[in-house]
């Protein structure tokens, strides 16, 4: 089912994040574990430098497909997107971004076709970079600010921990897998199958 390919590439999966050990585990980066997750479950490591990007290539099903872990820093994730959809022309409804999302229960997915950015900085940088919201994301639940004071980016940069790491790693599993789904499917079995559950 997964393999390694040369040639050409007709799929992007971009899974966004602050690179850095401070980083690790904390809210905004949990498109870093999907990253972590699909490495396992395609047997690829994402790990070789392009675009502005830790990189891999494998292939879903029939498709050539490049996982991409942005090291720009999460507002600038579109500067690493638009150059690798711009380099292999790769229209953005093949461009699936793997993100964080406030709005969602911790450990929820949801997969849409396309959006708005929500407030998410990283995809407000990928909008801009593809030229409009027409690409598909997998969002995973952080959970809400405990409280309305509470500022926004000390919540998302804060760590997870004991349980809810467990379910945030849960859903990043999940996610990797609703990625191959889409490619592989389509996007009415990815949303139907994941958007459910936890």
């Amino acid at each position: 089912m997964f393999f390694r390919k040369a040639g050409g590439v007709s799929w992007l999966v971009v899974f966004l994040g602050n690179p850095g050990r401070e980083y690790e585990n904390t809210r905004h980066n949990a498109g870093f574990l999907a990253a972590d997750a699909m490495e396992k479950l395609t047997g690829t490591a994402i790990n070789k430098l392009k675009f502005h990007a830790l990189t891999g290539r494998c292939t879903v099903g029939n498709e050539d497909v490049l996982l991409m872990k942005p090291q720009t820093y999460m507002n600038l994730s579109g500067d690493a997107v638009g150059e690798a959809a711009r380099f292999y022309k790769i229209p953005a409804e093949k461009v699936i971004v793997v993100s964080d999302e406030t709005a969602l229960p911790i450990g929820r997915l949801r997969v849409r076709r396309s959006g708005s950015a929500g407030g998410h900085n990283g995809l407000k940088s990928i909008i801009s970079a593809l030229g409009g919201e027409n690409f598909p994301r997998i969002r995973l639940g952080v959970g809400g600010k405990p409280h309305e004071d509470y500022d926004m980016r000390d919540w998302v940069l804060s760590r997870v921990t004991g349980q809810d790491l467990d379910a945030l790693t849960d859903a990043a599993q999940r996610a990797a897998k609703a990625a191959v789904c889409y490619i592989e499917n389509g996007p009415d079995k990815a949303m139907n199958e994941f958007n459910q559950g936890k």
